[in-house]
């Protein structure tokens, strides 16, 4: 029980964590963009550089030990990291505002799907059934805004597929090799940014970047990327403790929670299918958030109940 409160504890502290980062990161990022003009993919990449540089800090003071991992258990992880980063800008580009949230709202069923289908790990009827207020919640929410066009979709799908296997990558590769959030992003980080500097160039002018180089703008770009780290680490230890589909609810709870401060603090416009939407979403969210410790809780039960079975049997044995 203890042990079951400390994990309980750490997971709340990764989720509040990642939501107060995630939101940081969106504001700060959307000021680099809009008074700097600097390139998304671009500080993407400065992001992940920053995390490898502050991971290798980490290890030096020694917060934690770096693990050698094989370059083969590395490569699927980067390489889809690259590739949900370069489609998730491509899509969002080519797609309606509506269009690329609803989409990339499809990342939940979509790893449902990879899971018990390619890792055969089945969730149960209940967890199913709380996404479907979530997804309705949605696409209340942008069902005026949503247009289809050939490009927009092919790229819209793939980036849901390839996002969904990277999310499922952070959480079984961290299990298959033995290691904590940190020590896999230690080695992935570096790996991907290396990809990202290989990609970038195609899609963006870094050799003629369209922003001024000022001191003030130098400051936000870092104190982004600084803020874009705890958000990667947020990422790896909730995924790594929970799943790939308890981070999505969570993410899904942030656009709810950001809906709702641009409703109460800069009074925006809302129509009642929007309000609707987020009532959806956020009854879902809680539907799974108590299915998920139910069902927890009859884990720990029958696992107690063996342990203490386990315990009688033996010393029935070696009375006899």
């Amino acid at each position: 029980l203890p042990d079951r409160r400390i994990m309980t504890v750490g997971v709340g502290a990764s989720i509040a964590l990642n939501m107060f980062s995630s939101i940081s990161v969106v504001l700060l990022n959307k000021l680099v963009y809009v008074r700097y003009g600097f390139p998304s993919m671009t500080l993407t990449l400065v992001h992940f550089a920053v995390t490898s540089l502050a991971l290798h800090c980490c290890a030096r003071l020694g917060v934690f030990s770096p693990k050698s991992l094989p370059l083969r258990d590395l490569l699927p992880l980067s390489a889809s990291f690259c590739g949900f980063v370069v489609l998730t800008n491509l899509s969002l580009q080519s797609n309606t505002i509506g269009t690329y949230q609803v989409a990339k709202a499809m990342t939940t069923p979509t790893i449902l799907f990879i899971q018990a289908y390619y890792y055969k790990k089945h969730a149960s009827l209940k967890v199913k059934l709380t996404v479907i207020p979530v997804m309705l919640g949605i696409f209340m929410n942008f069902c005026y805004d949503v247009r289809f066009n050939v490009l927009g979709t092919v790229f819209a799908a793939v980036g849901v597929l390839v996002t969904a296997i990277y999310q499922i990558l952070v959480g079984t590769k961290q299990s298959e090799c033995h290691v904590n959030s940190m020590q896999l992003l230690y080695y992935q980080a570096p790996l991907s940014s290396l990809m990202l500097a290989c990609v970038v160039p195609f899609f963006e002018p870094v050799f003629s970047l369209p922003w001024s180089l000022t001191l003030e703008a130098v400051v936000v770009v870092l104190c982004s990327a600084l803020v874009a780290f705890m958000v990667n680490l947020s990422i790896y230890w909730i995924i790594g403790k929970t799943s790939p589909l308890t981070y999505n609810m969570v993410g899904h709870s942030k656009f709810c929670i950001t809906l709702v401060g641009g409703l109460v603090i800069f009074k925006d416009p809302v129509s009642t299918n929007q309000v609707l939407g987020m009532a959806s979403t956020f009854c879902g969210i809680l539907l799974y958030t108590h299915v998920k410790m139910r069902e927890q809780k009859q884990q720990q039960e029958q696992k107690h109940v063996a342990t203490c079975n386990g315990v009688i049997y033996n010393r029935t044995a070696q009375s006899v």
